[in-house]
């Protein structure tokens, strides 16, 4: 199979709009989950989010889902129905440039290019061959604990777009990293067929027929200049996300091991003040970056085995197991050595 187009961006950690966010809050209101415990760990207010300017950090929006999965369960069927309130017009003027595009082939390889512009946290890779097209959702790096809700919602955000698009379309089969559960009928209400489960990727497929479907609302002046304007938006997202990922760089660097703000801000060429602003308007801080880092990494060194929970906490900078212990539980409800089992390649899959 050949590449169909690359997705400008590799991981799910980019700033995006507020949208995905207050769909997701209504969504748990007409549920019964209060506003409050939806925003629960976000920093932001209901009356924030309907500012179409203001830009949240990823881990905000993946507080939400977590928050949301606490709530109301991680089932297929809900995790279906969230990805259902995603419509084209969710996502302003990237959606309006798809749905002006000539045709399926044209809106997908804009939707790749500008893929920042969207909500997703599971990352598409587009494949085609003699007579298919196949698209790959990406979860390796996705939280262990949301992975598996989040690449359904993913999905099916990306199918109720792909009918706004082309109300015909139709995938040919699914497949998905995930044990198969008890019922499959919220699958196939939406997708129309009976997935595989327990498989290696997540990879759905389509007829390659359809790419080249002109599609209704069509429009070449339309499109060039949302194109224009999506130009710009990325340009200052991608100026923004930076900042994040240059502190986060610095921590992986030392192994967690936090170095202190102001020895961060001097290597970035900044005085802490600036850095401490940058981070704020990027929608994180130094001591959650911080936090973040030495949960990615101790779940890394866990999951290889080899190191013991103290020998864990003394890398990561910890001056006593207890309190990495502590921190641990914060993290991810469950004490380092459970999560050790749990991983271990000859512990169950999680899946």
């Amino acid at each position: 199979m050949a590449e169909f187009a690359a997705p400008a961006i590799r991981d799910w950690d980019f700033p995006r709009t507020a949208a995905s966010i207050l769909l997701m809050t209504r969504f748990g209101e007409d549920r019964g989950v209060d506003v409050v415990d939806a925003l629960r760990g976000t920093s932001l207010a209901m009356s924030q989010l309907r500012d179409p300017g203001l830009l949240v950090d990823a881990r905000q929006e993946l507080a939400v889902v977590r928050n949301l999965v606490r709530e109301l369960g991680d089932s297929a069927g809900t995790a279906i129905e969230l990805g259902r309130r995603y419509h084209v017009t969710t996502f302003g003027i990237f959606g309006f440039a798809c749905i002006s595009s000539p045709t399926l082939r044209d809106a997908m390889a804009f939707s790749l290019r500008y893929l920042d512009l969207s909500f997703t946290f599971s990352i598409p890779h587009v494949a085609v061959d003699a007579d298919k097209i196949s698209m790959i959702l990406h979860d390796e790096r996705v939280p262990e604990d949301v992975a598996a809700f989040l690449v359904l919602r993913d999905l099916a955000a990306i199918y109720t777009v792909m009918r706004d698009l082309l109300p015909d379309v139709a995938f040919r089969s699914l497949d998905f990293r995930r044990a198969e559960p008890s019922t499959v009928e919220s699958y196939v209400d939406l997708f129309g067929v009976v997935p595989a489960f327990g498989t290696e990727a997540n990879v759905a497929t389509l007829d390659l027929a359809f790419l080249d479907e002109p599609l209704p609302q069509a429009n070449e002046h339309t499109v060039a200049i949302c194109e224009e304007q999506c130009r710009e938006l990325v340009t200052r997202k991608r100026a923004r996300s930076g900042i994040s990922h240059d502190v986060r760089e610095r921590l992986v660097r030392v192994g967690g091991v936090e170095a202190g703000m102001d020895a961060v801000a001097h290597e970035l060429a900044m005085s802490p003040r600036t850095l401490r602003r940058r981070l704020s308007e990027a929608g994180t801080s130094y001591r959650v970056l911080v936090d973040e880092v030495r949960q990615a990494l101790a779940e890394e060194m866990l999951a290889i085995g080899a190191l013991s929970v103290e020998d864990v906490a003394i890398r990561l900078g910890y001056a006593e197991a207890s309190s990495f212990i502590y921190a641990f539980k914060r993290w991810k409800g469950i004490t380092p050595a459970a999560f050790a089992r749990r991983a271990s390649p000859r512990g169950p899959s999680g899946r």
